[in-house]
């Protein structure tokens, strides 16, 4: 299902195979960690032309912690990319010394044409404002792990949705369950693509607004997305949107006593800190079970699971 298989895009996968991830997922978190050193001997080259923390560490110590090594950059000055060499002379280099890559790229479409030149698996860690495949999948296991389900939730998707990739993949991914009822909270000018729309349209119902406290009463999870002033051509448009929601104590007092609170870091100012301290806040979780799904994935790709 998974073996030797590139993850480009959340939409590539079925249901069922989602299902399945989030099922040995479960397996991984629950069996001692001296007993997943299944890895010995495979390599994965960690290849991140933008800034990263969580992804670029979840992935390289998800490996480690299942025996493998890892090579590769986070600096790619440091490279001969310096020196003007294309994407696809660095992957055709790279497959010659790893089993997988992990690839992060600023630019759309980045891991689908990496993947097109490699003869191994190609996992995107983020692909411009396109999509976060990976990220999807832990968001999602998140999601079953706190509230039992996926089916039938009400959840809300708040911020940047033009530009978040995150926030795209995990739309498509929604789109796969059934009966839920999504709230798309953004300003009007970072409203989600229309694309992704048109994609989800007959695949789950969902509602525009721009008032997130409208919605909060309703949601079962609150997906807080921080505006990303990195993706912006037109930093006067960052400047008009900047700062537009922000939840505090005093915002959740609207929430369900069970409201999960999700983001997929890094913050800057749109979730107050004194939020961490409640029980809705389980974005640190997701760290966790972020590295979970990583190890469950890269096993599933590279065969041992």
């Amino acid at each position: 299902m998974f073996k030797g298989r590139d993850i480009i895009s959340i939409r590539d996968f079925s249901r069922k195979e989602i299902d399945y991830l989030l099922r040995v997922a479960k397996k991984v978190e629950e069996t001692p960690e001296d007993r997943l050193k299944v890895l010995q001997g495979k390599i994965m080259g960690s290849l991140f032309f933008e800034p990263s923390t969580r992804t670029r560490l979840s992935f390289e110590v998800a490996m480690k912690k299942l025996g493998g090594e890892v090579v590769g950059f986070s600096e790619p000055a440091l490279t001969s990319i310096k020196k003007g060499e294309t994407l696809a002379d660095t992957i055709r280099v790279v497959e010659n010394y790893v089993d997988v890559i992990v690839l992060r790229h600023p630019l759309e479409g980045s891991a689908r044409m990496a993947a097109d030149y490699a003869s191994i698996p190609i996992i995107n860690a983020g692909s411009g404002a396109e999509e976060h495949p990976t990220q999807a999948f832990l968001d999602l296991y998140t999601i079953y792990k706190e509230k039992g389900r996926i089916d039938g939730l009400n959840i809300g998707i708040l911020g940047d949705l033009r530009y978040g990739r995150t926030v795209h993949s995990l739309t498509y991914a929604l789109s796969l369950y059934n009966d839920i009822t999504l709230y798309l909270i953004s300003p009007e000018q970072l409203k989600m693509r229309r694309e992704v729309l048109e994609n989800i349209r007959d695949k789950l119902k969902f509602k525009e607004m721009l008032n997130v406290e409208k919605a909060l009463p309703e949601l079962d999870v609150l997906y807080v997305t921080r505006i990303q002033k990195e993706r912006f051509p037109d930093l006067s448009e960052y400047e008009r949107v900047k700062g537009t929601y922000r939840i505090t104590l005093s915002t959740l007092k609207k929430a369900k006593k069970d409201l999960i609170l999700m983001h997929p870091l890094p913050r800057v100012d749109e979730v107050d800190v004194e939020v961490d301290k409640t029980s809705h806040a389980v974005y640190f979780k997701q760290v966790k079970y972020g590295l979970i799904t990583r190890m469950a994935l890269l096993g599933l790709v590279l065969g041992v699971f």
